[in-house]
């Protein structure tokens, strides 16, 4: 079975010389993800998080990270948060919040997306139609999730959230 360690090695060779819209290693987008889920003590979950994007932004597939020794549990809520070509943003949220894990996954992901330092970057009209989707994606993704995880996920990756989890958690 694959250590934390070993797919975080696996992850920053999947996105080697990928940079985010603001031009940082995008390695570092999946560690602050796997950060938030790491804090649940759950490793199958921050293993996730590592690989979250790797078969939608790699040539990485399913069957290969399972070949590499990827547990099953995690490749499948890798696959759980994938992009499906054939759905929209929305019915791939409404999916995702169907299942626990990729659920807390991708509001991991979602809370790192809405980092006001990473959006800072953008051009504006840019960074206000990103944060309008994230927020409108916290709505499906969020009642879906037990609040307290939400909350130890916000406390690492994006502190800023705290006020409007209060609110509607």
């Amino acid at each position: 079975m694959k250590t934390l360690a070993s797919v975080d090695a696996l992850a920053d060779r999947a996105h080697a010389g990928q940079v985010d819209k603001t031009g940082a290693p995008y390695v570092a987008h999946v560690r602050a993800v796997a950060a938030g889920l790491e804090a649940l003590g759950r490793p199958h979950l921050a293993m996730a998080g590592l690989l979250h994007d790797v078969i939608e932004d790699t040539d990485w597939t399913a069957e290969g990270l399972r070949a590499a020794g990827v547990p099953d549990e995690v490749v499948a809520l890798v696959e759980a948060v994938t992009h499906r070509p054939d759905t929209t943003y929305e019915e791939g949220l409404h999916r995702i919040a169907e299942d626990p894990g990729a659920t807390l996954v991708k509001i991991a992901d979602n809370a790192h997306n809405s980092r006001t330092d990473r959006a800072a970057g953008l051009p504006p009209a840019q960074r206000e139609r990103l944060a309008a989707k994230y927020r409108a994606a916290r709505e499906i993704l969020w009642p879906a999730a037990d609040p307290d995880d939400i909350v130890t996920i916000l406390r690492v990756v994006n502190p800023d959230l705290l006020v409007e989890a209060a609110k509607t958690t």
